[in-house]
This record gives C-alpha cells, structure tokens and sequence, in this order.
C-alpha cells in the first residue's frame, strides 16, 4: 500500500475518532457509558438474546458482559431467564424500564447529532451521508448491495452531466474543453427542444447518489433513435449501471416507435464498448479523428429494435 494512502487512512481515522468522541453517551447527556450503550442498544432492537449470541455480536469480553448485564438487572432495566429449550443458556431482553432508558439514550444520541450536522446546508448534507454510504460498501463486504435506481433529469442534473463528463474525461483520456463543449450542446439542445414522445434521459442513482447517465434523441434518419452520453461513475462501476442505463434506453426507443438505434463512441472507450456489444450492438464503421486529441478512432454502432 502506498504510503499516501495509510497517511490519509490514518488521518481519518484521528479525526473520525475526535468526532464521535462528541457522540458519546456520556458527552450527551447519558448516564451510560459506549459500551453500556451499546449493550442497551442491541436488546432494544431484538425481543431476547442469548447471552452468549449478545457476547459474539458485541465482540465484548464475557466477563464484562456479564457484570454490565448484572448492573443492568440490579438496575431493573434488563431480565434474564433460562432459555426453553436448552437450560444452559441464558437469554435476556429489556425491561419496560429498559426501553425507556433506552428511549431517552436514542433521543439524546440524535439530538447531539443534529447539533453536529446543523451548520450544513441540504447539499453538504446530502453529500455526508452519500460519502458514509462509500466508505461502509467499500470496507464492510456484509454491506447490503446498494439500490440502483434510475429516474428523470430534475433541476441541477443536466448540468451535472456536463460537468461529470468533462472532468472525468479529461482525467482518464486527457481530452480537453472541446469534448465538454460538445456534450454542453447536446445537454442544451435536448435541454431546449426536446421531443417528449421521442426523446428521454435517465440518471442513475446509487443509495440516492448520482453516479450515471445516458440520453436517447433522435438522429437525422427519421427512424432511428441515437444513444448518446453514456456515462458511469468509477466508483459504481460493476454494479451493472451502464447495463441498465443502455437497457432502458432501448425499451424506450422501441415504445416511441423507432425501428432502430445507433451511437457514437471512441475505440479508447473499452468498458464502453462491451456494454454496447453485449446489448447486441454492432460497428458499422470507423474513422479516425482528432477533434478531442490524437490518435483517436470514432466508432459508428448500431442495432434493430
């Protein structure tokens, strides 16, 4: 690993450290401490538990699981009983005094938390949350796949598109602003004139996350649709967006009655390519071009609907 990213990881993980600090129950207001919260908190979310399953889930040492739970008995928020089925094991689950501590634990927990992020505005918000959801899918492989869905440009999308496409363009290929003043044009062409019977946008979203899109217009030919601007963000790909992206785009062409569908792309765009092949495009032709650098080959593909 480079040394960078341990600097960066390490970081992190200082500053995490001192924000959740502000978090912790005792900080908040509570008279219980992390890891009586968290004993609090896992029954509250399950009608009993074995001690032994509690300990495993917890990752707490048995000892201090049992003079936490012991406290917590003396204390009248939790009962333990000898389970039905195998006397050995002991199950335990809050009292209702044990829920309403740990009620006002929660309440207080979320309070400390809205104090935190009140400074925010909706975007900066919105982009927290997004970037926890990035780092959990990364490092915890029990995360949940994330949602796709795909829906309608709204206010703000389209120049997202723009500005999506020139800058990850222009870190991967090196292509220039000539390349984002094309995709500009199409953007406000479709923006300005669009034909809702014929032409439509999708903008793929990740938990609520924008992380692609592509556009189906019409073409000079009166019954041929065109694909353009396929974009799938690094860090969604696998995921199968461009997949689903270029799948709706061609059910959507065959219900606005076009008997076909072509696009445009560079050879230098593999990832690309395949998703177009396994749709069931196929190339037409090429050329080479030199419009956002050398050496490029623009490729015509295209397929019956």
């Amino acid at each position: 690993m480079q040394a960078s990213t341990v600097d960066e990881v390490r970081g992190f993980n200082r500053f995490y450290t001192r924000v959740l600090g502000l978090l912790r129950p005792q900080l908040v207001g509570s008279a219980y401490g992390l890891t009586e919260a968290r004993v609090l908190f896992e029954l509250a979310h399950t009608d009993q538990i074995a001690v032994t399953e509690l300990r495993r889930a917890l990752d707490l040492d048995a000892g201090y699981l049992s003079r936490t739970l012991s406290r917590f008995i003396a204390d009248g928020l939790v009962d333990r009983e000898a389970s039905a089925t195998d006397g050995r094991r002991q199950n335990v689950r809050l009292t209702d005094a044990g829920q309403a501590a740990f009620a006002e634990l929660d309440s207080l927990q979320a309070d400390a938390i809205d104090r935190l992020v009140d400074p925010l505005d909706k975007d900066q918000r919105s982009d927290l949350v997004s970037a926890m959801g990035r780092i959990r899918r990364v490092l915890d492989d029990q995360q949940p796949a994330p949602g796709l869905v795909l829906r309608s440009p709204e206010p703000g999308d389209l120049g997202w598109v723009v500005e999506r496409h020139g800058a990850r363009y222009a870190a991967e290929y090196g292509w220039g602003v000539d390349f984002e003043a094309l995709v500009a044009g199409i953007v406000a062409d479709y923006g300005s004139h669009r034909d809702a019977q014929r032409e439509a946008a999708w903008i793929a979203e990740l938990d609520g996350e924008r992380v692609g899109c592509v556009f189906c217009t019409a073409s000079d030919t009166p019954d041929t649709a065109q694909l353009r601007l396929l974009l799938v963000e690094a860090r969604a790909r696998g995921a199968g967006v461009g997949t689903r992206l270029v799948d709706e785009c061609l059910r959507f062409a065959r219900r606005a009655g076009y008997a076909r569908i072509m696009l445009w792309t560079n050879d230098v765009l593999l990832a690309a390519r395949r998703i177009y092949q396994r749709a069931g495009f196929q190339l037409d032709r090429s050329e080479p071009h030199t419009n956002f650098g050398s050496g490029l080959v623009g490729e015509y593909w295209s397929r019956d609907l």
